[in-house]
């Protein structure tokens, strides 16, 4: 009878305590087998930050053009006027790559578009002409674009340039899973990099120019993408980073030197495939 009376007390307590509700888990966390992917660093992350695949995540390698997601950050942080117009100088000219741009020396945008167009074109001279019209010139940005990183923990990442031109723009997978997350905070650079398709009027005498996103996935209906930017120069291969919605749940990619234009494409496409049939 003092036993039954015992177990009838803890009962009681038991049902008096406040439910406790667990947190559903990712769909994609502990997944079978090997997506393939031909990318030599990847890392793949849900929306609280956990692994769900990972490869060579922390070896150091150039970044290219994924380099102008912190050129972004850097200038929305400094607050500045982005309705301000700002001239294409000489000093924008890749003289590095010897790349070509429909941005003539003294084309005229504001600050805003010619993050617009860094952003989701990749134009090297937008993403310059946001360095150099910086408070303190290119040398006091690119100082800001590692203070950038060093705040985000980002401790094996390196900038040289705002465009990501140069072969000394360094960082790693799982460097880059933080500045992705760290972007998707700025709803202008969430906006600019999933904007398909802009128009802008540089030239007083001269008619619109058209400039499309990079990320051909955007136009792809299996794809709900929310963040991206892609990168290239040789010494970088070919590289992805962003942010998607996959059947409900977000997800981060970071895809770093694929040989091939269509292979970080393509990877996506195996990582969401994997993911979808193991999930």
């Amino acid at each position: 009878m003092r036993v039954l009376r015992v177990l009838s007390l803890v009962m009681v307590i038991v049902a008096s305590l406040p439910a406790i509700v667990f947190a559903a888990s990712s769909k994609f966390t502990n997944l079978s087998g090997n997506p393939g992917l031909k990318s030599a660093s990847a890392i793949v992350l849900d929306h609280d930050g956990n692994v769900i695949y990972e490869k060579d995540i922390n070896t150091v390698r150039s970044i290219a053009s994924i380099t102008k997601l912190m050129t972004a950050m850097v200038i929305l942080d400094a607050g500045l006027d982005l309705d301000e117009k700002l001239a294409i100088a000489k000093a924008d000219r890749d003289l590095i790559r010897m790349t070509g741009s429909r941005l003539d020396v003294g084309a005229t945008l504001s600050r805003r578009e010619l993050l617009l167009l860094a952003l989701m074109s990749s134009e090297n001279r937008a993403a310059t002409a946001l360095g150099r019209t910086y408070p303190g010139g290119m040398d006091k940005f690119v100082a800001q674009m590692n203070q950038k990183a060093k705040n985000l923990g980002m401790n094996d990442s390196h900038f040289a340039d705002p465009a990501g031109l140069r072969t000394e723009n360094l960082s790693t997978a799982a460097d880059l899973a933080r500045m992705l997350a760290a972007a998707g905070n700025y709803p202008l650079i969430t906006q600019a990099t999933t904007t398909v398709q802009k128009e802008v009027h540089p030239y007083a005498r001269r008619g619109a120019l058209n400039y499309n996103n990079t990320n051909r996935l955007l136009k792809n209906a299996n794809w709900d993408i929310e963040l991206s930017k892609t990168g290239y120069i040789q010494e970088a291969g070919r590289c992805l980073v962003m942010r998607a919605n996959i059947e409900g749940e977000e997800v981060s990619i970071i895809l770093l030197n694929s040989f091939g234009k269509l292979t970080p494409f393509g990877d996506s496409n195996r990582l969401r495939k994997w993911m979808l049939a193991n999930g």
